[in-house]
C-alpha cells in the first residue's frame, strides 16, 4: 500500500469540549500484546522517571480474560513458557513466569515437573497475575468506537481522538491497536444456541440446550477442533462425537527445532526485508508450525481411543474425513447435518444436538475503527518493520498494529512467540519519535501536554 494523498480536513461533527491531557499512547484492546505493552511502559517510567510515557488502555470486557472459552481441563499451551510477556525483552522483569511461580509459591513444584508446557488454565492465572499487578490506566468495560486524526492549527494531523462508546473522548500521539481476532464462520453456518464457534466453547455448552440425540458434530481439523473431540468424548459419555474435516486425518504440528526457528525475533526482520513473493513462499512452506496441526501426543490419545473402540464395536468416536459440511437445519431439539464425502459423493444427514465451528480466526478488520485511515488492501501487504501502519501524508501520529501482520512480519503476528520482543519495538518505535520532535524541534507541539482550543479533525467514516 502506498501512501494515500491527502485530502482537507473537514468538520466531523463531533461537538467542541475543553481541552485535555495529551497522552502518549492509547492501546486499544487489553489482551495479552498490550499487556505487554503496559509492562515494557512502567519498566521504561522506572527506569527513565524524568521522560515518562503516558499512556492510556481500553478494554471492552469488563475485567482481563484470556480465551476463557477455551481453558479445558488438561489442555497445554504450545508454547515454551519462556516466551511470556517479557524474558525474551528483559529476562531480569519481576513480571516473567518464573517470577510468576515463585510469587504463588510453585516455582519448586513447576522445576520438578520437568515441562516447558504449562497448561493453560496456569498460564491463564499467570497473564491475569500481570494485567492485576501492572501500574497502568486500564478502562475495562470500556469499547472504543473510532479514531479520528486531529489537526491542531493549519499543520499535520499529528494527534488521533479516540472515542468510547461512553461518550468519553481522549487525545494521544500513537494508538496501538490489539483488537485480536475474529472468528471464521463457514457461509452454510448460522451461529445458535446449538452451531457456535469454539472460541466460547465452554459458555456455549453450559448454555446448550439438554442433550437430546447424544451426538455432536466438531468441524476442524486442528488444535482446537482436537480438544473440542477429546473433551466432548470424555465428559459425554454416552454421546457420539463426529469429526468432519477436508483432510484424510489430522497433521502434526512441526515443533522441531529448526522449523521453530519461523518463531524467533531475528526472523522478523528477515522476513519483513524479504522480497514479497520469497515470503510468501516461506510463510506457507512453514504453515505446518500453526495451521491446521495438531499436537502428535493428542493425535496418538485419540487414535488410541478409536481403535480400542474398533475392538469393542461399541463406537462413539467417528472420523469423517475428506468430508465437508453442506448444511445445516435446526429443529426444536436438535440440529441436522449433511455430510458430504468427498471420496464417494454421498451425503449423510446426522441428527445432532450441537455443531462446533473449529473453523480458525482471521484478523480483526480495521475500518470499522479506523474509518478513512483504515488501509484500502486487506490482508495488509504494507507496513513498516516498527509495526506502524502507513497513514495518508498528512497524518504524522504513529498507528501501530499488534496482530494482523502476518503477511509482512512472519506467523509470529497474532501469537504469543513474540509478544515481548514486539511491545519493546513499538515502544521504542514511540519514544524515537518523540525524541525527533522535541518541543521546538520544528515549532510543533509538545508530546505532554495539554490541546489547545483551536483544532480540527480529519474524520474517520465509520461510526
Amino acid at each position: 500500500m502506498t501512501d494515500r494523498s491527502s485530502t482537507p480536513p473537514e468538520d466531523s461533527g463531533i461537538p467542541d469540549f475543553p481541552p485535555g491531557d495529551i497522552l502518549d499512547i492509547v492501546g486499544i484492546g487489553f489482551g495479552p500484546a498490550n499487556l505487554a505493552l503496559s509492562i515494557a511502559i512502567e519498566e521504561h517510567n522506572a527506569a527513565e522517571p524524568g521522560s515518562p510515557v503516558r499512556a492510556r488502555f481500553f478494554e471492552k470486557q469488563q475485567s482481563f480474560s484470556w480465551h476463557p472459552g477455551m481453558l479445558l481441563e488438561g489442555a497445554t499451551m504450545q508454547i515454551a513458557f519462556p516466551k511470556d510477556l517479557v524474558t525474551f525483552r528483559n529476562p531480569t522483569s519481576s513480571y516473567s513466569f518464573f517470577s510468576y511461580l515463585h510469587t504463588r509459591g510453585r516455582l519448586v513444584d513447576f522445576v520438578n515437573h520437568q515441562t516447558f508446557f504449562p497448561t493453560r488454565h496456569e498460564f491463564q492465572d499467570y497473564l491475569r497475575w500481570a494485567a492485576e499487578r501492572v501500574d497502568a490506566d486500564v478502562r475495562y468495560g470500556t469499547e472504543v468506537i473510532g479514531v479520528d486524526a486531529v489537526r491542531v492549527g493549519t499543520g499535520n494531523a499529528d494527534l488521533f481522538a479516540v472515542r468510547a462508546a461512553d461518550g468519553d473522548v481522549v487525545h494521544a500521539r500513537n494508538i496501538v491497536l490489539g483488537i485480536g481476532l475474529r472468528a471464521r464462520i463457514p457461509e452454510w453456518a448460522t451461529e445458535s444456541a446449538r452451531c457456535f464457534h469454539n472460541h466460547q466453547f465452554l459458555f456455549h455448552l453450559a448454555e446448550m440446550p439438554a442433550p437430546v440425540h447424544q451426538r455432536f458434530v466438531v468441524v476442524g481439523a486442528g488444535q482446537s477442533a482436537a480438544e473440542v473431540v477429546r473433551y466432548l468424548h470424555g465428559n459425554y459419555p454416552g454421546a457420539e462425537v463426529h469429526n468432519v474435516f477436508g483432510r484424510f486425518g489430522y497433521s502434526p504440528a512441526d515443533d522441531s527445532p529448526y522449523a521453530n526457528r519461523i518463531f524467533d525475533p531475528a526472523t522478523v526482520d528477515e522476513l519483513h526485508s524479504a522480497p514479497r513473493e520469497e515470503r510468501e513462499r516461506l510463510l506457507e512452506l512453514h504453515r505446518s508450525t500453526n495451521y491446521s496441526v495438531v499436537d502428535p501426543d493428542l493425535i496418538a490419545e485419540i487414535y488410541a481411543t478409536e481403535y480400542r473402540e474398533r475392538i469393542s464395536g461399541k463406537r462413539r468416536l467417528f472420523m469423517r474425513r475428506v468430508s465437508e459440511v453442506t448444511g445445516i437445519d435446526e429443529t426444536a431439539t436438535g440440529i441436522e447435518v449433511q455430510v458430504r464425502s468427498g471420496l464417494d459423493g454421498l451425503t449423510d444427514t446426522l441428527v445432532c444436538d450441537a455443531v462446533v465451528l473449529a473453523t480458525g480466526f482471521a484478523p480483526a478488520p480495521l475500518a470499522p475503527l479506523l474509518g478513512s485511515l483504515a488501509p484500502a488492501d486487506m490482508p495488509l501487504h504494507h507496513v513498516a518493520r516498527d509495526y506502524r501502519l502507513p497513514t495518508p501524508t498528512d497524518v504524522e501520529g504513529g498507528i501501530y498494529l499488534q496482530g494482523g501482520t502476518e503477511k509482512t512480519h512472519g506467523i509470529t503476528a497474532s501469537l504469543l512467540s513474540n509478544t515481548a520482543i514486539r511491545a519493546g519495538e513499538i515502544l521504542g518505535a514511540v519514544l524515537e519519535r518523540r525524541r525527533a520532535n522535541l518541543p521546538g524541534a520544528r515549532g510543533e507541539l509538545p508530546l505532554l501536554g495539554r490541546i489547545p482550543d483551536q483544532h480540527t479533525y480529519a474524520t474517520s467514516e465509520a461510526r
